[in-house]
């Protein structure tokens, strides 16, 4: 049982073979925070744990003959707003009357085997045995609210899973104005904040900063995780490296608007805390409800950001992707975008496809363009229904021409759109999210259909089912193209506006949840301009997520680097596309283009109709190279070897779990005038005293790990007889197998 329960005490244990998580009861009935970090034997007995300090002239204290227990100077677990602690609380509620002010104290526990689902949410999910789950009741006793928070802690993770509740037993409603998933308190402040940051075509780009006094957030209020923002961030100590030292993340298993931040106070103590974001939030409890926060996922790591990165990737492909696609292959796919944006018909189609199978693909997807009278962006989004003057014989038909060629079909859809020019929109105008008393913003020549409203999830239900059925679909692209404004809904009124953003992506998680229930079988890939949405909550339902609307092979480096820290690599949608490239017009090869493309699910965006036959058989051999690795990437344990934020240079590797195996993939952007005599590249994750092969010779564990696996020989201007690689974008893929394995 890997939680222990002091009842005498009133203390808590969380503990697996990797992490301990140590909380109790205060006098006050709170609960106080008393250590989060690398596995600690039980003990009967934690009360040395906890510090308080010396009053102050400052402090304020709940007793009147105990002036050195303040709210303010003590490690909590879930402050509450309104008494002697002046920094921001995990919660903050509206009172009939107006008051702001709560008090939550203890009541009862529970602990469970395994794990329950929080209703209408994406989530971790666990069998018994798998991980235990304690709820911790607090009780407001004036105001007749309980408040419940869930921790989960995995028998084979370094991860613990939380997440709130707060129910009304009394007779008169409560408004929430601020309830966060997590709020955790650390003694002090020494890190560095780790986060991902970037914008359209430049996601998840690798930022840091030393924390400071005052508040640090990364935030997005746009009614999607964000492009911007990543709801991610981790923090390492000074000498914490890729492989050493210690390092705590934070994710947040949600997709709508977001807060991250860390607090520093004027004692130098570190107040971490994520959850919906408060502003222009509000949730009106009427008596009888329940609201759940979504879920928060902290992971402690004391083998540095490569041990948080692969605990959280063995979490998500193991508690929280499908489990019909946790061990299934991904098809290697053909996009047809680059190939044909808007101009398109069903010869086009099947001539791709055709071709697209010779070279041993396995997944046609027809992108934007199918539908209405969609000839560019400014028409038809929501008139789900095939284009006959572009596809005469429908879209059934052309599904069934693509699979008698040997492929699967796929299609794109942008559910959550709706274009000005359309049926729908002639239909219901009211559909659309707006203030009735403004004018609405334009992005991207399209609106947002409100899905705060039942009958609009039941309408892109029903239309998307239907074509699933009749295409004999097997891949949906589900995009999403722009952000929320006048954030208004009709539906809501007046008092609950402040309801809308979560009850949007609410909405979009019904209808996810009722498609992926009904059609197991269906791989979504998540979309929203590129990474605009690319979190925990829609990886539960959608195992994949097309990382980025840029496909430059050299941009895409620092992408899938920034990537890897949360998400497994076998989540990332990673395509060979045409050159110039589209978005940045750079030329790089197609070998170049592959072997990144490698580390990811894999796929191309390209016409092959109009390759040479030699770049053919080049993709041919990268269809063949990837298949063969597929189950490696998808398993096996990833390690970042250089950053393309620090060097011109990028290396990382996947390991077999068994470290039988491992695959390379090592970039230079630019060429160098004069390179080193000697370049080797330190790998990691292997046994030391195994030995490995690799390009036909044989080196130690330990050789490989500690001096480094030699690099082909650079071209440097007089050797060219020697030299084995020159210019810019530089790239090699390495497969090691280790002897007797």
């Amino acid at each position: 049982m890997p939680i222990f329960m002091n009842e005498e005490r009133n203390q808590f244990h969380l503990a697996n073979k990797t992490v301990s998580y140590i909380f109790h009861v205060m006098k006050n009935g709170e609960l106080g925070q008393l250590y989060y970090g690398k596995r600690l034997n039980h003990q009967p007995d934690f009360s040395h744990f906890a510090a308080y300090h010396i009053p102050t002239a400052a402090s304020c204290h709940p007793y009147k003959d105990d002036p050195a227990f303040s709210l303010e100077t003590v490690c909590q677990e879930y402050p509450v707003y309104g008494t002697s602690d002046f920094r921001e609380p995990a919660i903050s509620l509206r009172h009939p009357g107006g008051s702001s002010v709560s008090k939550f104290e203890f009541t009862s526990f529970e602990i469970k085997e395994g794990k329950e689902r929080i209703p209408g949410l994406p989530a971790t999910f666990a069998n018994a045995g798998d991980a235990s789950t304690l709820i911790i009741s607090l009780t407001d006793k004036l105001r007749k609210l309980t408040l419940k928070l869930y921790y989960t802690i995995f028998e084979h993770s370094a991860s613990i899973a939380r997440h709130a509740s707060l129910e009304n037993e009394g007779e008169q409603p409560v408004d929430i104005e601020r309830m966060m998933s997590l709020s955790l308190d650390l003694a002090d402040s020494d890190f560095t904040m780790v986060h991902l940051a970037g914008t359209w075509s430049r996601e998840r780009h690798l930022k840091e900063r030393k924390l400071q006094t005052g508040i640090q957030s990364i935030s997005s209020i746009r009614g999607a995780s964000s492009h911007h923002h990543n709801p991610y961030m981790a923090f390492k100590r000074a000498n914490t490296t890729e492989t050493s030292g210690e390092a705590y993340s934070f994710q947040f298993v949600y997709s709508g608007n977001f807060l991250a931040q860390a607090e520093v106070d004027h004692y130098d103590a570190a107040r971490i805390q994520m959850g919906i974001h408060p502003f222009q939030f509000s949730w009106h409890l009427a008596p009888g409800e329940v609201f759940h926060t979504p879920e928060a996922i902290l992971t402690y790591s004391d083998e540095g950001l490569n041990g948080l990165t692969q605990s959280t990737h063995d979490l998500f492909r193991d508690h929280l992707i499908a489990p019909v696609w946790q061990k299934r292959d991904r098809p290697v796919l053909i996009n047809n975008w680059e190939a044909t944006y808007f101009d398109f018909n069903a010869d086009k189609i099947t001539a791709i496809a055709k071709q697209a199978k010779e070279l041993g693909v396995e997944l046609f997807v027809l992108d934007d363009g199918w539908f209405g009278k969609r000839n560019d962006d400014t028409t038809s989004l929501g008139d789900w229904f095939v284009d006959l003057k572009k596809l005469p014989e429908g879209i059934d038909a052309l599904a069934d021409a693509v699979r008698s060629e040997g492929l699967k079909f796929g299609l794109w859809f942008e559910p959550e759109m709706i274009s000005e020019e359309s049926d729908l929109f002639s239909r219901h105008p009211e559909w659309v999210i707006h203030d009735p008393e403004r004018p609405v913003t334009y992005g991207r020549n399209q609106w947002v259909l409100d899905y705060t409203r039942g009958e609009v999830v039941d309408y892109l239900y029903e239309r998307m089912s239907s074509i699933i059925e009749s295409a004999k679909l097997s891949y949906i692209k589900w995009d999403m193209n722009r952000n929320i404004t006048e954030a208004y809904s009709a539906a809501l009124g007046e008092d609950r506006q402040g309801e809308f953003f979560h009850r949007y992506i609410l909405g979009v998680y019904e209808l996810y949840e009722r498609l992926t229930e009904k059609y197991p079988d269906v791989l979504f890939e998540s979309c929203a301009g590129g990474g605009g949405r690319f979190d925990a909550g829609m990886l539960y339902y959608a195992p994949q997520a097309w990382a980025s609307d840029d496909t430059d092979a050299v941009e895409r480096l620092k992408i899938q680097y920034g990537s890897s820290f949360v998400y497994p690599i076998y989540s990332i949608g990673s395509h060979v596309s045409d050159v110039p490239n589209h978005q940045t017009l750079r030329r790089t090869s197609l070998k170049m283009r592959g072997e990144a493309a490698y580390f990811g699910t894999f796929g191309y965006e390209l016409d092959p109709n109009k390759m040479t036959e030699e770049e053919k058989e080049e993709v041919k051999k990268q269809i063949e190279t990837y298949k063969s690795h597929r189950t490696l990437v998808r398993n096996g344990d990833f390690h970042r070897l250089i950053s393309p934020f620090e060097s011109n240079e990028t290396a990382w590797m996947i390991v077999s779990k068994d470290r039988s195996e491992a695959l390379v993939g090592w970039y230079q952007v630019l060429a160098e005038a004069t390179p080193k005599k000697i370049r080797t590249l330190k790998l990691a994750g292997l046994e030391a005293d195994s030995t490995y092969r690799v390009n036909g010779a044989e080196y130690g564990g330990d050789e490989l790990m500690q001096r480094g696996m030699p690099l082909p020989v650079q071209y440097n201007g007089v050797n060219k007889q020697l030299a084995e690689r020159g210019g810019d974008f530089q790239s090699h893929v390495f497969y090691l197998t280790k002897n007797g394995g």
